[in-house]
C-alpha cells in the first residue's frame, strides 16, 4: 500500500513503518458518543442538553443544562477552566455535551462537560506520538481488510486487530480485552518483529561449497561426542555444502563442549583455511591448546597482541583474539566468533567483511555459551540459523544452596577442608570498592579478613589490567579468588571446586549460572553458595533447584520483564509489549509456520 507523503511523515513521528505496526497501537480507552433515554448514573455519556444558566466562580463555572433525551436537569461543574472552554457555554444554545454523571438525592452533576460534534459512534483514544484526533483519521485512512491482509496477515488476526479499532458495543462492556484479542496481539507483535528480522538476513554466495565427513576426527576422539554435539556439527556440515554462505549461531549450555563443535568444523572445512576469534587471550590459548591436542594433522597458528607479526599463510587454522583485525589475513572459507555476544557488532562484521571476495563471503558461525530461552532461538532463527547444545558430556555434581549470615562459621570449616584437599574456592563480590547504598562489603572491604586468615589470596575485577595474568597465577598457586563477576565467561579452572556468590539476588539468573558453572569443569564435587541478606528468596531457591542453563533462562524471563532480559541479546526488546517468551512458545511456532508458507 502506498503511502502519501503526510502519512509517511506521520509513521516516522509514531516510529513504525508498515501497517501492521499501526494496528499495534491500539486505543487506550473508548468513549460512546451515542445518545440513551435514560440516564445511568457513575458512567460517562453524551446528553443533548440547552444551556439554561452559567455561573462563574473563581475556580469553576456551574452550568444549568436541560437534558432533552432524559427530560430533566443536570448541572455540568467545570474546575479550574481553561480560557477556551468559557466560549463552549451559551445561554440558549442547544449542543451535544460528554462527561461523567454523578446523583445526589435526586440533584445530578456531570464534572467536566466537554461539547462533542461526532456523535453515533464509539469513539476510539489513542495515546501516542500523534494527538489523538489524528491518530484516529489516520487509523481510518489506512486499517482495512485488504491493507492487513497486504501484509499477509492471517484473516482471524485481522479481525480482531480491526474489532479494537472499530469498536462496537460488545467489547465496550468488557473491562479487559478479551483473551482472543491478546492472543492476536502477541501474534502480531511477533509476526512483524519475525518479518523485520527475515528481511534483515542477507544471503551471499560462498567462497567454498564443501565439506568432508566429521566421522574420522570423531573417531580418534578418547570420548563419545553427545547426541546435540552431533547434531549441531550436522547442521554446520550441511552448511558448509550449501552455495549460499553459512549464518548460524551455536549456543550451548556451560560445559556444553561447543569446543569439540568447533574443532569438528575447522577439520570439516579441510583443505580450506579456517579462523577463529575469541573475546581474551586466556580463551584464545585454551582453545589453541586444544586445537593442537585434538587435531594433530592441522597447521595452527595463535595470533595475539604479544605474538610476532609473521605471514599466516601457511597455516590451516588460525586463532586469535581481536588482534586478528589488525592482521593480514589469509583467504579462509570459514569464520568462527567464540563468546560472540563479548564484540561489537562492527567488530564480528568487519572479521567476515576482510575475507569477503568481490561478492563472496566466507561461512561464518557464532558460538555462545550464554543460554537463551528456546523462544527467542526461536524468534533468533528469522534471521540467523540456530542449533541449541542443552546437554552436557557428563553431568556435573554440583550442591547448590542458599546461605546467611549465620552460615558463615560453617562456609568458613567447608573452605578450610577443600583447600586441604589442594582444592580452589572462588569468592565473587557486588562491588570493588565501598558503597553505603549496598549493605554487602566490597573487594576492598572483604580482602584483608581473606589475606590475614588464609594464603595464596589472589584478587582482581573487571577494571584490573593485570586480571588475565592474575587467573592465570591463580589456577597455578592459588587457594582463594576474591574477584568480581569478571571470571563469569573463559578461563578453565580445573582444581576449582567451590563459588561463593555475595549479594546473589542483585544478580540475573543466567549470570549466577555462569559463575556455577566455573566450578567442577573436571568432575570434582562442586559447591555453589548464594549468600543473601533477604530472608527469603523465591527466585533463589528455584536456581538451586535447576541446573539447566536453558531452564535458567526461562526462569530469568519469568523473574524480569522480557525486555530487560531481551536488551542482553539484541537491543529490541522494548519493543514487546504483549508477548511473553517464558509462555508464548506456541505462538511463535505459529508465527514461524505462517512467515514459511507466506
Amino acid at each position: 500500500m502506498q503511502l502519501t507523503k503526510e502519512q509517511e511523515a506521520k509513521f516516522k513521528k509514531l516510529g513504525i513503518s508498515t501497517i501492521s505496526e499501526l494496528a499495534l497501537l491500539i486505543p487506550h480507552s473508548y468513549e460512546d458518543y451515542r445518545l440513551k433515554e435514560k440516564l445511568i448514573p457513575h458512567v460517562t455519556q453524551l446528553i443533548d442538553a440547552t444551556v439554561e444558566s452559567v455561573h462563574r466562580a473563581p475556580n469553576s463555572i456551574q452550568i444549568t443544562f436541560f437534558v432533552h433525551n432524559f427530560g430533566h436537569r443536570v448541572t455540568g461543574v467545570l474546575f479550574r477552566p481553561k480560557p477556551y472552554m468559557m466560549h463552549q457555554f451559551k445561554v440558549g444554545e442547544r449542543d451535544y455535551y460528554y462527561g461523567k454523571i454523578e446523583c445526589n438525592g435526586g440533584n445530578c452533576s456531570m464534572s467536566m462537560p466537554k461539547k462533542v460534534t461526532n456523535i453515533g459512534a464509539i469513539t476510539p483514544k489513542y495515546k501516542t506520538a500523534l494527538r489523538s484526533d489524528v491518530m484516529f483519521r489516520l487509523t481510518r485512512e489506512l486499517l482495512s481488510h485488504e491493507s492487513l491482509r497486504e501484509e499477509g496477515i492471517r484473516d482471524d488476526v485481522i479481525s480482531e486487530m480491526l474489532a479494537l479499532h472499530f469498536p462496537t458495543s460488545e467489547l465496550l462492556a468488557v473491562k479487559e480485552l478479551p483473551t482472543s484479542a491478546i492472543e492476536a496481539l502477541k501474534y502480531l507483535e511477533l509476526y512483524t518483529y519475525m518479518k523485520q528480522l527475515a528481511t534483515k538476513r542477507r544471503y551471499f554466495q560462498a567462497l567454498v561449497s564443501e565439506a568432508r565427513e566429521y566421522k574420522p576426527f570423531a573417531a580418534t576422539l578418547p570420548f563419545s561426542l553427545t547426541q546435540e554435539q552431533i547434531a549441531a556439527i550436522e547442521d554446520i556440515q550441511k552448511d558448509l555444502r550449501k552455495d549460499v554462505a553459512a549464518k548460524r549461531m551455536i549456543v550451548g549450555d556451560v560445559g556444553s563442549g561447543k569446543t569439540m563443535v568447533i574443532l569438528a568444523s575447522a577439520y570439516m572445512m579441510m583443505p580450506y583455511k579456517s579462523i577463529l576469534m575469541a573475546p581474551t587471550t586466556i580463551l584464545a590459548n585454551q582453545l589453541y591448546e586444544e586445537a593442537l591436542k585434538f587435531l594433530p594433522d592441522m597447521k595452527i597458528a595463535l595470533v595475539t597482541n604479544k605474538t610476532k607479526k609473521a605471514s599466516l599463510e601457511e597455516y590451516d587454522f588460525i586463532i586469535g583474539t581481536h588482534a586478528l583485525l589488525y592482521r593480514e589475513l589469509p583467504e579462509a572459507a570459514l569464520v568462527m566468533v567464540d563468546e560472540q555476544h563479548r564484540f561489537g557488532t562492527q567488530q564480528r562484521n568487519l572479521l567476515e567483511k576482510m575475507i569477503a571476495k568481490d561478492k563472496k563471503r566466507p561461512h561464518y558461525l557464532q558460538f555462545s555459551a550464554t543460554p537463551i530461552p528456546r523462544t527467542l532461538a526461536m524468534i533468533e532463527s528469522a534471521h540467523i540459523d540456530v542449533s541449541l547444545i542443552t546437554s552436557t558430556p557428563y553431568k556435573k555434581d554440583i550442591d547448590s544452596c542458599v546461605i546467611h549470615k549465620s552460615d558463615f562459621k560453617e562456609l568458613l570449616e567447608h573452605i578450610r577442608l577443600e583447600i586441604a584437599k589442594d582444592n580452589q574456592v572462588l569468592i565473587v563480590y557486588p562491588l570493588v570498592e565501598e558503597s553505603e547504598t549496598i549493605g554487602y562489603q566490597s573487594i576492598d572491604e572483604a580482602r584483608a579478613y581473606w589475606e590475614k586468615n588464609f594464603e595464596n589470596v589472589y584478587v582482581t575485577h573487571g577494571k584490573d589490567k593485570e586480571k588475565e595474568q592474575v587467573l592465570l597465577d591463580f589456577r597455578d598457586k592459588g587457594d582463594i579468588l576474591i574477584s568480581t563477576t569478571v571470571v563469569e565467561v573463559g578461563i578453565s579452572l580445573p582444581r576449582l571446586s567451590t563459588v561463593v556468590i555475595v549479594g546473589a539476588e542483585r544478580l540475573g539468573l543466567s549470570t549466577l549460572h555462569q559463575l556455577r558453572g566455573r566450578v567442577s569443569r573436571t568432575g570434582l564435587k562442586g559447591y555453589c553458595y548464594l549468600y543473601t541478606n533477604q530472608n527469603s528468596s523465591e527466585r533463589l531457591e528455584e536456581f538451586v533447584k535447576t541446573s539447566s542453563g536453558f531452564d535458567i533462562a526461562n526462569l530469568d524471563l519469568k523473574y524480569r520483564k522480557s525486555g530487560d532480559l531481551l536488551k542482553g541479546y539484541h537491543q529490541s526488546g522494548s519493543q514487546f509489549k504483549w508477548v511473553d517468551f517464558a509462555e508464548d512458545s506456541e505462538i511463535v511456532q505459529k508465527v514461524k509456520r505462517d512467515l514459511k508458507q507466506g
